[in-house]
């Protein structure tokens, strides 16, 4: 199958499991800290987070969690995509812990063709979770995708 979909090629009800998971690193939640500049103990002081929080341990970054869901997601919803339009009712359900193993599935909510009549919104709604199969995680997500017809990106110009 080629990277991302078409408009034509998702359907309202259409689940997507997105594999493989991608278990959270030491180092994955100390260089998200550092690159946006989150200084909260939380993420990053294991004293801290073990003797003044009620986990016991430091929690990943929320931006973390859904950077890592969203860009599960991308081979099966947006790979083809013009634009990422909006998200909206991002929810941080439950923690995630250094050591947690995160997965996603997306179902399509609802299609709508543009006016020009070459592309269309695809929304979806996106739920992680960890490998005790809690959700940690959930969104909804309106990309703008091409129909096969598009001028620049439909399939006539994508190579063999």
């Amino acid at each position: 199958m080629s990277y991302g979909r078409f408009f034509e090629e998702f359907a309202v009800g259409q689940t997507f499991p997105h594999w493989p998971g991608r278990t959270i690193t030491e180092a994955d939640c100390t260089w998200f800290a550092l690159l946006t500049m989150n200084q909260h103990p939380l993420h990053s002081d294991a004293h801290y987070a073990e003797t003044r929080t009620q986990h016991k341990q430091r929690v990943v970054l929320g931006p973390l969690v859904f950077s890592v869901v969203i860009g599960m997601t991308v081979a099966d919803i947006s790979g083809r995509a013009i634009a990422n339009l909006e998200v909206n009712h991002l929810r941080h359900e439950k923690p995630t812990f250094i050591g947690d193993t995160l997965y996603a599935r997306s179902t399509v909510r609802e299609l709508v063709p543009s006016r020009q009549g070459d592309r269309g919104v695809v929304t979806v709604e996106t739920i992680g979770v960890n490998q005790r199969g809690d959700t940690v995680c959930s969104y909804t997500r309106k990309v703008l995708v091409p129909m096969r017809t598009h001028a620049t990106l439909g399939e006539g110009t994508l190579p063999a």
